[in-house]
């Protein structure tokens, strides 16, 4: 099982790089959740857009398309301690908290962000 990260979906939507035949490549070999505060980022973006409707449109989509997972406590637990052992090189805390999510689930991250590699024990699926 796969969690996908905000550089992904975007990556995805825009058509961009490897990331759409990724996208139906992992579609067919397992089961891909989106993390909720993924979901966030998408939307603060979907705010900041000139096609707000059009990409609201497009997130909320995506959000039938697959299932999403929550920041509960046991990834609460583990986004803070990952945050203090990486408090001399921080990541947006956005991030820890998606990093959480997958290693409290036992998924693998999908993104194009390197920082994720930084993260003890998270398994980083780079495209």
């Amino acid at each position: 099982m796969t969690v996908l990260d905000t550089s992904f979906i975007v990556d995805v939507l825009r058509g961009k790089r490897n990331a759409p035949q990724l996208a139906t490549d992992l579609e067919q070999q397992e089961r891909l959740f989106i993390p909720t505060p993924v979901l966030m980022e998408l939307w603060e973006g979907t705010l900041q857009s000139a096609m707000k409707k059009e990409n609201q449109q497009k997130v909320n989509k995506l959000i039938t398309q697959y299932r999403t997972l929550d920041f509960d406590s046991r990834a609460a637990i583990i986004a803070a301690e990952v945050k203090n052992q990486l408090r001399n090189e921080p990541i947006e805390t956005e991030d820890i908290m998606i990093a959480a999510i997958a290693l409290a689930q036992g998924m693998q991250v999908v993104t194009n962000d390197a920082h994720y590699t930084r993260i003890p024990g998270l398994r980083v699926l780079k495209y």
